[in-house]
């Protein structure tokens, strides 16, 4: 019986000769931060000229080439999550707006915590877009899902997530003829109260 011949280079199977065909794989990324920036920038001026469809898509497309490259957790997404929110709101789309602004504030206290000033900015900015919000049913269904986020970043008590409620409760109830949202009235008097903001 002849002696099995063995190779230097082992036993070549099939799958050794199974390439992948040409421009099958992944070209590499070359996303950086330099030109994600850039490509944000990108997305300004497309915006700024009023082609806000065509800023939509592109920062759709930077998002998944950040995420892929740098992952969710990274504050270059995270930006770009941000500039999405942003450009839904200039579209008129103040829940998805809403929703990519909280998005991004839960983010960056997973990513900064609680304390950075980032994070309060970003639950400031997500409250702002809420403010602008135009009175729709949506509106108190937006505030609760801000009330909600803001108190898991800032806690049940902090001022910040007091004044959303007051807000909240503002927009909820129905105000007397001649009063405005924010006015308090004392029930021992019947003169308002201007809440400090």
């Amino acid at each position: 019986m002849p002696e099995p011949i063995y190779h230097p280079w082992g036993t070549v199977t099939p799958e050794f000769w199974a390439t992948p065909d040409a421009g099958t794989a992944p070209p590499p990324s070359g996303l950086t931060p330099a030109v994600l920036r850039a490509g944000l920038v990108k997305v300004a001026g497309i915006a700024g000229d009023g082609h806000l469809t065509d800023a939509v898509a592109l920062a759709a497309r930077i998002d998944r080439d950040a995420t892929a490259e740098f992952g969710e957790l990274d504050l270059l997404t995270i930006q770009v999550r941000e500039v999405r929110g942003y450009l839904a709101a200039l579209a008129g789309d103040h829940s998805s707006g809403l929703s990519w602004y909280l998005h991004a504030a839960q983010l960056r206290v997973t990513v900064q915590g609680p304390g950075h000033p980032d994070v309060e900015a970003a639950t400031r900015r997500a409250y702002s877009l809420w403010r602008a919000v135009p009175p729709e049913p949506d509106r108190q269904r937006l505030g609760t899902a801000l009330l909600t986020v803001a108190t898991d970043i800032h806690g049940p008590e902090s001022p910040f997530v007091q004044h959303i409620r007051g807000r909240l409760y503002d927009f909820a109830v129905p105000l007397p003829e001649g009063r405005l949202p924010g006015d308090r009235v004392d029930a021992g008097t019947s003169s308002p109260q201007v809440r400090e903001s």
